[in-house]
């Protein structure tokens, strides 16, 4: 290949930086324009602490505030929401609307979409948690260290890649009409029995049982761990949440490659 020629050819391939840039911009728009979607993302998490969390405000429970302790809960169940949601009912929406016949056709690699997708979600995940501990220490009186918000804002953000995969796994498993029924079905109950709004304490023997081999526990652990609250080793909670981001992965590219198959032979 002369010199000219692969000059034209790096001229005609778009960088990856800038079209990541303007894909996750449009997913952010299009994620804007459905409040259902945006109204239920921020506000809920808000919602239920002030239901479970503002009650017990005051409170000791694992060594720590008892407020602070369901409010790094309800941060990680909205975290976990925003991938879940987002990735299942967004994906399946996508094959629904034939986007990927559409993004096929286009120069816009499979990675730069997915990665786009990851980007939209963690930062209206970041901005959930802005509001809801905004609200946790204006309303609840709910006081920690600078560096301790950080570390659960940081934790919940890398350990969602789990929850991603999950949504990855539902979105090319579900039609788009089943989609949010079936998130709501293996989210909301995964959730519950691992402490997320209720503390483990109150809830039946069997599912305190049961609770440490559910991903939503480990991450759990994960904010309740940086808040100062007693929990598992954080090489434990990465240990168990890689293990299910594997898990999930695998069939999210067993359903990837299913539709591959079926739209393109």
């Amino acid at each position: 290949m002369t010199t000219a020629a692969a000059a034209t050819d790096r001229a005609a391939t778009a960088p990856l930086v800038p079209m990541l840039v303007k894909q996750t911009w449009y997913g952010l728009l299009a994620l804007w324009r459905i409040p259902a979607f945006t109204v239920s993302g921020l506000v809920l998490p808000v919602m239920f602490f002030a239901f479970f969390g503002l009650p017990n405000v005051g409170r000791t429970f694992q060594g720590i505030n008892a407020g602070a302790y369901m409010l790094a809960s309800f941060g990680a169940y909205a975290v976990g929401s925003m991938m879940v949601f987002n990735f299942g009912i967004g994906v399946a929406g996508d094959r629904a609307g034939k986007l990927d016949l559409l993004f096929r056709a286009t120069p816009l690699p499979p990675l730069v979409y997915m990665a786009s997708k990851l980007l939209v979600a963690a930062l209206f995940a970041l901005l959930s948690l802005l509001l809801l501990f905004g609200f946790g220490a204006a309303v609840g009186g709910i006081h920690m260290a600078a560096s301790q918000w950080v570390q659960i804002i940081a934790r919940l953000i890398l350990g969602s890649v789990t929850f991603a995969a999950l949504g990855f796994a539902i979105g090319y498993s579900v039609s788009s009409h089943a989609a949010p029924g079936v998130a709501n079905l293996i989210y909301l109950p995964l959730s519950f029995a691992s402490g997320l709004f209720v503390p483990l304490q109150s809830m039946p023997q069997f599912i305190q049982e049961i609770a440490p081999y559910l991903p939503t526990y480990h991450y759990g652990q994960l904010a309740w761990g940086a808040a100062g609250a007693a929990a598992e080793p954080l090489a434990t909670s990465l240990a168990w949440l890689a293990g299910y981001t594997a898990l999930f992965l695998t069939l999210a590219a067993r359903g990837y490659y299913a539709e591959e198959q079926r739209k393109f032979g």
